[in-house]
């Protein structure tokens, strides 16, 4: 079950053939986040499992200690002790950052685009009238048409 699902959520983020390079790249780091915060979680427990003082000693708290590090949210409450702990949280992070940079220049690049479109379309409606009215005027001037 989870597999497919998996799949379908990855073809949902990457198989549009009409999106644009920046939303599929977007889509793709937003997939490598969550395997990185899902198999991070595994790992930091591992690494933990044992230590003095560690306090990721579940998955679920290990889950939460990736959604907050990945986010750069870091509320302190959990956090790794050990060297390999640290290593992995500092994955987290760089991956949590890279995805988020890259989603909001997706946004950005987005908004832009259409304000692009809309500014080249009124652009080419201004032209298009423009070229209309000198016609008519060369018409008036040449003598081939009456005036309104």
């Amino acid at each position: 079950m989870l597999p497919g699902f998996l799949a379908r959520a990855v073809d949902l983020l990457l198989g549009r053939e009409g999106r644009s390079l920046h939303l599929k790249a977007a889509g793709g780091a937003t997939a490598v986040l969550g395997v990185v915060m899902l198999l991070g979680s595994w790992a930091v427990v591992a690494a933990e499992d044992g230590a003095k003082g560690a306090n990721l000693t579940s998955y679920p708290k290990a889950l939460w200690w990736s959604v907050e590090t990945a986010t750069t949210v870091g509320y302190g409450d959990f956090y790794p002790v050990t060297p390999w702990g640290r290593v992995v949280g500092a994955v987290v992070m760089v991956v949590g950052i890279t995805t988020y940079g890259m989603v909001t220049a997706a946004l950005a690049t987005w908004f832009v685009g259409r304000e692009q479109k809309r500014r080249h379309r009124l652009a080419h409606d201004t032209a298009k009238a423009l070229h209309e009215r000198f016609d008519r005027l060369e018409e008036l001037v040449s003598g081939k048409r009456e005036p309104r």
